[in-house]
């Protein structure tokens, strides 16, 4: 088996990778391949997966040509509010189509596409050209006869919602709207129904057979994939588009400056409503003159020449692998938006390369078009997958939240009321009750109400223990009485009728008439596109109560008061199984590649995410690493230079001796180890507190004499910055500069565990020569969120499964609440308790991963916590050191009698090493 696209020689365990993934993709199915991290795992995944690709298209072709005729309309993009009409409405140009068939067809790229033409004659296309003009200009006559009574008055019909008839409350998605003769009212969402029954004349590109989606949990990660497809003979041959949010896509300034992911996207979808009516010329049409039409642009800058778009996806197929910044580098020069021209492109791509949330949120697969059927799906850095995974279908409203949504709807309701028919006026009041029990159950100040601010704080802290309660979703329903309603049918009908955007935009249009007020009493939501937030809180909520019982759990946290005043409450549902998530994909898909440096234990990833899935059909491989043994010396350091031992456990991590024993350690690092040294701590916060110590007692000042000290920042924005300046530090010694009179052999990195930094940075060579895990980073136990799934976990694989597991703990408790979260992990009495493990140590090996980056590269690792150092033959399944990857766990120092021992080894280590790297 060949693998001509791979730049290099490959090594013996690369060879043996491409084969075990290019075997289970003949396979099909789901399979999980580990590779430690260094190891060339992307290359390896790029050059055998495309050769799959291209062998099978080699072998199948007439098969691939006819494999998707029709494209289902179950395919369409449901989110059709997500893009603008342009994108909807694209049609390949002919000289997309040659440039495409000029790729060469070495690697059976590019060969497969075909096209469907839904034809629609020049006169039909005229005809409703001219009903449309009619239409515009008889809403324009409406409007002119209207008195000028004020200004709300004047364009109140574009609020109107159409007439919803609704078949009986028992049947399930029963709802239809009836539409007024004069045409599509102004502002409807429903605009893509024209779209999608194939009656607008355009042509709809195919998608490509096994087309790839390689998915991974950062930008970085993805810049880094693009960069090591670029090395490979496949870099020119395929049609690769990389996806991402809009905020790193976004080239409008006045977008980009409002910050937010959130509020980029808020206003990019209103740009999209937003659009300016332009009257362009048409041809001369017999006696009657010369015909004008209205042509719907976009209203942002960046998406009104739809030519640029053209030019934007002619130029990019000019340069093979482009990266986000390539793109975004590109909409710039030519003006117009790389977020929506890339997203123009996935159906011509053989290779998508997009983020997590992209492809595993349903709702984002819709929005973006993306067509999985026969598709083969890599997940990179899929450690956490399954917890990724349940995260992006949590739900969470605020009560200020609640509140701006329950006022607008009430303000819209008494507007509209005489004017609403009758299934518009049950839909709306429907919501009003389900918003006011929302609100109910989250109003505390009802037993405050007789006391001051001071008071009523003494009295919540008291009361700690119910103002934090998780529930189950029926119980939730039931306490509210709220579970007659049909939530399927009055999300459909929320969907259908465009009610948020009808809602949202009169309650803008009256506060922007009354000096832009807010329309809620805390005045949190005068801000652009807020509005739109609350009401898809709600919406998200609404579709979380419509999962089964037992899928997840209801979180409520009461409004409290404070002596700053009243603290607001919320509502969270936390989703508590993958299983229906992702089978989803699974069943759609040829097959899914997990792939990752540490990926077990296997059993649970299969118990949480595929449990129907029976063990001997799931793939897995796992190689070793490609540094030979003396390039690595792990340590588990049990005691510190003056003997103490070392016990980073919760209640022990904060005393002086602590911190001062840690502090006395790295002063004899950063005089023994060149270069680089990481130092991971478990938290931003305590990171700090050791800092502040270490400050205050001098040590600091020790260390910074050999090594500059840097320290990861709390804004992932910030680190790339930290990141360059600790590496100028590291590249500066061979020039033997100075800084503030002092001649440095190094640099050290105060980094977190769980932050960008143990992530996706990789610390080659001197940037990390040496890597310090400060304890075992267990996650904060006190989580209520957390808590509900090592219950869950705990359940999995039990006789009656769908119960949940007598703990004994009372369901109400707080966050915070240590000693509560403890006996719910005492009273574990496998699972659960080996998930939190579990956490903690895939933590901890991806944080000391990140150094061993090649095969000539070499690092030590310490593992600093006596919880590490054991006798190897007296170690339980569950002791920590098992759970450290093969490469690392084989050649473990676990046990040195003390630190001077440590030392030594450390001394002989790195003198080895230097001396290699000197031949």
């Amino acid at each position: 088996m060949e693998f001509r696209g791979f730049p290099y020689k490959p090594y013996s365990i690369q060879i043996d990778f491409m084969k075990a993934l290019y075997h289970s993709l003949n396979q099909g199915g789901v399979s999980i391949l580990e590779s430690p991290t260094g190891t060339g795992k992307t290359l390896s995944i790029i050059c055998s997966a495309l050769q799959w690709v291209y062998d099978r298209r080699q072998q199948d072709k007439s098969k691939v040509q006819v494999q998707s005729p029709h494209r289902s309309t179950d395919d369409a993009h449901i989110g059709s509010d997500d893009e603008p009409d342009w994108l909807r409405n694209f049609v390949p140009n002919k000289d997309n189509l040659t440039q495409e068939k000029k790729i060469n067809k070495k690697f059976g790229f590019g060969g497969c596409d075909r096209r469907k033409n839904r034809k629609e004659s020049c006169k039909d296309l005229f005809s409703r050209d001219l009903e449309e003009e009619e239409d515009c200009n008889k809403r324009s006559e409406n409007k002119s006869s209207r008195k000028k009574n004020d200004g709300v008055e004047l364009s109140d019909d574009e609020f109107l919602l159409d007439e919803y008839e609704s078949e009986e409350e028992g049947a399930l998605g029963g709802g239809k709207l009836k539409r007024k003769a004069g045409g599509v009212s102004i502002s409807s969402s429903s605009d893509e129904e024209g779209e999608k029954d194939g009656s607008d004349g355009e042509e709809e590109e195919e998608e490509k057979a096994f087309k790839i989606y390689f998915c991974s949990r950062t930008h970085s990660q993805l810049s880094q994939f693009i960069e090591e497809l670029r090395k490979t003979l496949f870099s020119n041959e395929i049609n690769v588009v990389c996806l991402g949010s809009r905020k790193n896509f976004c080239i409008n300034e006045e977008v980009l400056k409002l910050g937010s992911s959130v509020r980029v996207n808020e206003r990019c979808l209103e740009l999209q409503k937003n659009k300016k009516n332009e009257v362009s010329k048409i041809k001369n049409f017999s006696a009657e003159g010369r015909i004008r039409r209205t042509k719907a642009s976009s209203g942002c800058p960046m998406l009104r020449k739809h030519k640029l778009q053209k030019e934007f996806r002619n130029e990019t197929s000019q340069h093979g692998a482009l990266d986000i910044e390539d793109l975004v580098r590109i909409g710039r020069s030519i003006g117009t938006c790389p977020y929506y021209g890339s997203r123009s492109m996935v159906p011509a791509a053989d290779l998508v390369v997009l983020p997590y949330q992209s492809l595993l949120s349903k709702s984002s697969r819709e929005s973006l078009g993306l067509n999985l059927k026969n598709s083969i799906i890599v997940i990179d850095e899929a450690h956490n997958l399954a917890d990724s995974l349940i995260s992006m279908y949590d739900a969470k409203i605020t009560s200020s939240q609640l509140e701006s949504v329950h006022s607008h709807i009430e303000k819209y309701f008494t507007r509209f009321r005489n004017l609403l028919g009758p299934g518009n006026r049950r839909y709306i009041q429907t919501l009003m009750v389900l918003t006011r029990a929302f609100l109910q159950t989250l109003d505390n100040k009802k037993d405050l109400s007789n006391v001051n601010n001071c008071q009523a704080e003494e009295i919540a802290a008291d009361m700690k223990a119910v103002c934090d309660t998780s529930i189950a979703i029926n119980d939730f329903l039931f306490s509210l009485n709220i579970d007659n309603i049909n939530l399927v049918k009055l999300l459909q009908y929320i969907k259908e009728s465009n009610l948020v955007h009808k809602v949202s935009g009169y309650g803008e249009k009256v506060a922007s008439l009354q000096g832009g007020l807010a329309l809620n009493r805390n005045g949190e939501f005068g801000e652009e596109g807020s509005t739109l937030s609350s009401f898809r809180a709600l919406v998200d909520m609404l579709m979380s109560l419509t999962n089964n019982d037992g899928d997840g759990r209801m979180i409520i946290s009461k409004m409290r008061s404070t002596c700053s005043g009243l603290q607001g409450g919320f509502l969270k549902y936390v989703m508590l199984t993958g299983e229906k998530i992702f089978s989803e994909i699974v069943d759609e898909a040829h097959a899914v590649i997990l792939a990752g440096g540490t990926l077990q234990p296997i059993e649970e990833t299969r118990e949480r995410l595929f449990p129907w899935l029976p063990p001997n059909q799931l793939h897995f491989f796992s190689c070793s690493h490609i540094v030979p043994p003396e390039s690595i010396l792990p340590i588990a350091v049990s005691r510190g230079p003056s003997g103490q031992s070392f016990d980073f456990s919760y209640s022990s991590r904060s005393s002086l001796v602590m911190i001062e024993e840690l502090g006395l350690l790295l002063c004899n690092l950063v005089a023994l180890v060149p270069e680089g040294i990481v130092v991971f701590f478990s938290s931003f916060e305590y990171e700090g507190q050791v800092y502040d110590a270490w400050k205050k007692s001098g040590i600091l000042e020790r260390i910074m004499r050999k090594k500059r000290i840097f320290r990861e920042p709390r804004s992932n924005s910030d680190v790339e910055l930290i990141l360059k300046e600790y590496k100028e530090t590291i590249d500066g010694l061979s020039s033997g500069t100075k800084e503030d009179g002092v001649r440095h052999n190094g640099a050290v990195l105060l980094a977190v565990v769980g932050g960008k930094i143990s992530e996706g940075i990789n610390f080659s060579d001197g940037m990390g020569r040496c890597i310090v895990m400060v304890g075992l980073p267990y996650p904060s136990p006190s989580d209520m969120e957390l808590m509900e799934r090592v219950k869950y976990i705990e359940s999995l694989g039990e006789p009656n499964c769908g119960k949940r597991p007598e703990i004994s703990v009372g369901e109400h408790y707080y966050n915070g609440d240590v000693q509560t979260a403890f006996s719910i992990l005492r009273s574990c009495r496998r699972r659960g308790k080996e998930y939190y493990e579990n956490l903690c140590m895939k933590a901890v090996n991806q944080s000391i991963g990140r150094a061993i980056r090649h095969i000539n590269d070499y690092a030590a690792i310490l593992l600093v916590d006596m919880r590490y150092a054991s006798d190897s033959s007296k170690r339980s399944f569950s002791h920590p050191t098992n759970k450290l990857p093969l490469w690392i766990k084989d050649r473990l120092v676990s046990a040195t009698n003390n630190y001077g021992e440590v030392h030594r080894l450390l001394h002989q280590f790195f003198k080895y090493n230097k001396k290699r790297e000197c031949q």
